[in-house]
């Protein structure tokens, strides 16, 4: 350890910042919260970190996801690895490793595998229930955030201790509010990491995780936290006696998901496939306008609709709404000669 980290050991204690040196934490999600919890657990030293994330900067993200600029909007950089290269420059002593991937039911106990503790920043519930299913199951800790509009909240999850995420299903109020609804400010975002990253420090610090709900808003100047412990259902398919870990299962099915506000849908194959962006290419080049390619996804004009295509087979259809649209086009997409490895 250097000089780096003095002011922060000072508080912390050298022991922590040693241990904080040794963790491996996951990131899923590199939006809003993945950019700002992402930057401080960087410059705090954090020894390893992956960063997992499905989508590339779009001019919208730049209003509050600070580790992008303009030059990952115009060349349609993944955030993952526009994440993991602004966080190299800030710290270069860390190891960083940035997956382009969507978070699912089959991937996310791979994806958790060996890491110490993991930091929600994802952007949808449902994705919320998949990892916390993971964690309980893999016994991993968990530290939930959302924020949207002027409100966030928190919510340590220690597996065999606290309430899970599925216990509390019927009790947090996130689920039914979307960016497409009520916006977002930069603030919240920066005060949510703010609190989840703290959550890391404490871990690792050896103090114990309270299940208390810590909620703001901003605006209304409003403050509130719950401990949760009570809500502790013995009988949860999470982390119950008998769990099942439902949002693990995985239906061999298309899955369409709206994009919180973006006028666009995902689509992600039931079946995993890997295919040749630059094959792609070559086949539908003729058919569309605007062609960007790069290693990592295929950007295109196609009919009325911005196709973005990844190698996974996944596909962001751009100006569209409707799932069921999107997944026409798709559709009408894939048959013009998209051809699997």
């Amino acid at each position: 350890m250097n000089n780096r980290y003095a002011r922060q050991a000072l508080f912390l204690g050298k022991h922590v910042q040693e241990r904080m040196q040794q963790t491996k934490i996951l990131i899923i999600g590199a939006g809003a919260l993945g950019s700002a919890s992402s930057e401080m657990l960087a410059r705090a030293g954090v020894g390893q970190m992956t960063i997992v994330d499905r989508d590339y900067v779009e001019w919208s993200n730049l209003q509050r996801q600070q580790l992008y600029v303009e030059a990952d909007v115009q060349q349609k950089v993944p955030k993952a690895i526009a994440a993991k290269k602004r966080l190299e420059q800030i710290n270069s002593e860390i190891s960083i490793v940035g997956i382009v991937e969507d978070v699912h039911g089959l991937n996310i106990e791979e994806l958790m595998k060996d890491h110490s503790i993991v930091v929600d920043a994802t952007d949808n519930f449902e994705t919320s229930l998949i990892v916390n299913d993971a964690a309980m199951k893999q016994g991993i800790p968990y530290i939930f955030g959302a924020c949207v509009g002027s409100y966030g909240l928190t919510l340590p999850i220690i597996p065999g201790e606290t309430p899970c995420l599925h216990c509390l299903l019927n009790h947090l109020p996130m689920d039914a509010m979307t960016c497409d609804t009520v916006g977002v400010i930069s603030p919240i975002v920066q005060v949510t990491a703010a609190y989840q990253v703290t959550q890391v420090f404490k871990w690792l610090a050896g103090k114990t995780l309270a299940p208390i709900v810590q909620s703001i808003d901003l605006w209304k100047d409003e403050r509130a936290e719950i401990n949760v412990q009570k809500l502790k259902n013995p009988s949860c398919p999470s982390c119950g006696e008998q769990p099942t870990y439902p949002f693990l299962q995985f239906e061999n099915q298309m899955k369409t998901h709206v994009l919180c506000g973006r006028d666009a849908v995902q689509l992600r194959p039931g079946i995993a496939q890997t295919y040749s962006l630059e094959e792609i290419a070559n086949n539908i080049n003729n058919q569309v306008t605007n062609l960007v390619l790069n290693p990592y996804l295929l950007s295109c004009q196609f009919e009325e609709c911005r196709i973005v295509f990844f190698a996974d087979g996944r596909a962001i259809i751009h100006s569209v709404t409707d799932p069921k649209i999107a997944r026409a086009v798709y559709n009408r997409f894939m048959q013009i000669g998209v051809a699997a490895k």
